[in-house]
């Protein structure tokens, strides 16, 4: 090892940062426990993955099996599974994989906090977000809502569930010169690149915002609230221009699910890339029967992030 590599065994994150980690760690469990929520352990391998179009598991090859392993991006399916078996309220804190590329505020292996609460409405977990965020970030201030179409409107001048694609694409020109290949058909591809380019990055820098009622196409897991347009029952917290989660009024019906997530495998294909085989267990035990919950991923890393100020997520992670 020459000179130049003299320091590549060192973690990326200071000493006193990962005291304050720790101590981050204990006061979440202490968050819960005194909210009488069920810590649990999930597997982080498993012979299914996710089907979502735009999240990619990493595939782990096994000499004693002809079939795939996937490691989990989200410990969801899992937990849910235990709702359906009656766990009651539950959380967990662990490892999640995502084959992305990395940068300040994303690595492939990251730690997410996931909890669900049978009986909360959405907007009620929205304020225990809140409330677990204040163990981290003691000064900080009250959430607002904004609806999806209200920041497109506000900040673009478009309506997102109505103006053609041309409209759409011209907006983004506006704000960034360079845009990739998108067809027009893909109206979710401008959408989303208009969010990232033109609002996304100065998202809550005076309070912290939940974003609401998304479209429909981007319900994922959660539930769609009729209506015209049709909405998804959705929110996503953003401060100082960072997202930190995700909270869905979770979907319940097993056949809307299977259909989603069949209808994800094909768009999976019509894109290239692999498909993870679907979680039957996760079928069958809405077929059982979930609750009606409503459930939050959050990234504890970039919560930290925040709550130590620092820049890049490294310096958060002891081997970022």
């Amino acid at each position: 090892m020459n000179h130049l590599d003299s320091n590549l065994w060192r973690p990326t994150a200071s000493i006193p940062s990962l005291h304050v980690r720790a101590d981050a760690l204990r006061s979440i469990r202490s968050f819960f426990d005194a909210r009488s929520v069920l810590e649990v352990e999930t597997p982080l391998l498993a012979p299914f993955g996710t089907v979502d179009l735009w999240i990619d598991s990493f595939e782990v090859k096994s000499q004693f099996s002809r079939d795939p392993l996937w490691l989990q991006t989200s410990p969801e399916f899992f937990m849910k599974r235990l709702l359906a078996a009656g766990s009651g309220p539950i959380w967990q804190l662990c490892k999640a994989f995502r084959d992305e590329g990395e940068g300040a505020r994303h690595v492939r292996e990251f730690t997410i906090l996931e909890w669900y609460r049978p009986g909360f409405a959405l907007e009620e977990l929205c304020r225990e977000v809140e409330d677990l965020c204040r163990v981290l970030i003691p000064t900080l201030p009250k959430a607002r809502l904004a609806t999806f179409a209200s920041l497109f409107q506000d900040v673009c001048g478009v309506d997102p569930f109505h103006a053609p694609v041309t409209e759409l694409r011209e907006a983004v020109l506006e704000v960034s010169p360079i845009i990739p290949e998108l067809s027009l058909n893909d109206r979710d591809g401008w959408l989303d690149l208009l969010f990232v380019t033109a609002i996304e990055p100065f998202l809550g820098m005076d309070v912290p915002v939940f974003v609401t009622n998304y479209p429909v196409s981007r319900a994922a897991l959660a539930k769609a609230i009729p209506g015209d347009p049709p909405t998804a029952a959705r929110a996503e917290l953003y401060w100082q221009g960072i997202e930190l989660c995700n909270a869905y009024d979770e979907l319940a019906d097993a056949g809307e699910l299977l259909a989603r997530f069949e209808e994800d495998v094909q768009g999976r294909k019509a894109m290239a890339k692999d498909s993870p085989g679907i979680d039957r267990g996760l079928i069958e035990a809405h077929r059982v029967g979930i609750p009606p919950t409503s459930g939050v991923a959050l990234g504890f890393d970039r919560l930290l992030m925040l709550a130590t100020k620092q820049e890049h997520i490294r310096d958060v992670i002891a081997f970022g």
